[in-house]
């Protein structure tokens, strides 16, 4: 006499987090979490936890391949169109949608076809915004943590307009801040001591102009990149201007910089307000313009957060833990 058989099936468990990269959750998922119950009735056969900008998922590995599929199909199109309606969320997520995501969509101008990288484009809603805003207002503060691509993005509008002939010159400027040695006991020459300081400007400037090019505009002075110093006494005039690292300013350089603004020029202020390596007690310029300037007609603000950051993916992680200290 044959005996049944019992055959035991063992389905293993996966984990996985999903990050929605550059993405207000709150936008993402609708009011009062709308999509988000949508999505996990969906995928009701697997364990969705939403947390911030991490989703936390358990289940079959196969099944969270696909949930990750549309996820990721979902804010590609909500970084494309800045949008996302319900009737755009349930064609992604019951079907084919790639068609909407090949689409043209307004936000996906080219800022500009850099030389030693693919072409750059304003990546985040914020980065976006400081799009919009430049071509608004003649005096931005783009306000965030290290990596959400300010200094990039203002970078890059400072050249488009140079190409475009819309100014006649880039100048680009940072505070000699001694963060912890005197630049008289750093080697080299005067010139050498601020090369440091001054370096993440070069870098982003060879990303965007040839060698050649870029060798010729700094020869000619139509491209100037020098210590917030040098701006005294000085009128910058149909000039693309930005101030990078301007939470190291003090009140009277930042007074002194904003000052500098001729009738036609752009100015694009750029700072961390949590990185200020000024000494001792020493306020920030950054911070108290922002609050002396608020409200005044012809001045926006974009703020910047962890949302906005593109590089490594442990970054984010950093900022946030040091904020949850703060």
């Amino acid at each position: 006499m044959l005996l049944p058989k019992v055959v035991i099936i063992i389905q293993y468990m996966a984990q996985k987090q999903i990050y929605l990269e550059g993405i207000d959750p709150i936008d993402f998922f609708g009011v009062n979490n709308v999509r988000f119950n949508k999505l996990k009735a969906v995928f009701n056969d697997l364990k969705i936890i939403s947390r911030g900008t991490e989703l936390k998922v358990e289940g079959d590995a196969e099944r969270i391949g696909q949930l990750e599929e549309k996820i990721e199909l979902l804010v590609r199109f909500v970084v494309k169109f800045n949008r996302l309606t319900m009737d755009d969320f349930d064609e992604i997520i019951g079907g084919d949608a790639s068609y909407k995501i090949a689409a043209p969509g307004p936000e996906e101008e080219v800022l500009l076809h850099a030389e030693r990288a693919k072409p750059i484009k304003a990546l985040t809603v914020n980065q976006k915004k400081l799009v919009e805003q430049s071509e608004l207002h003649d005096l931005v503060f783009a306000i965030g943590p290290a990596g959400t691509g300010k200094t990039y993005t203002a970078i890059a509008l400072a050249v488009r307009a140079l190409k475009n002939r819309e100014v006649r010159r880039i100048v680009l400027t940072r505070p000699a801040v001694e963060a912890g040695e005197k630049l008289g006991y750093l080697p080299g020459d005067f010139a050498q001591k601020l090369d440091p300081y001054l370096q993440p400007l070069f870098d982003a400037l060879r990303d965007m102009i040839p060698a050649k090019k870029l060798m010729q505009f700094m020869e000619d002075n139509t491209i100037q990149i020098a210590p917030l110093a040098y701006m005294r006494g000085r009128t910058l005039d149909h000039a693309f201007v930005i101030l990078d690292e301007a939470q190291n300013t003090t009140t009277s350089q930042f007074k002194m910089f904003l000052t500098r603004m001729g009738p036609s020029a752009k100015f694009i202020v750029t700072g961390d307000v949590t990185q200020v390596d000024l000494p001792g007690k020493t306020r920030s310029g950054l911070i108290e313009g922002r609050k002396i300037l608020e409200g005044i007609e012809g001045i926006a603000v974009v703020s910047f957060d962890e949302r906005d950051i593109i590089r490594h993916r442990l970054v984010k992680k950093i900022v946030q833990a040091y904020d949850r200290i703060s």
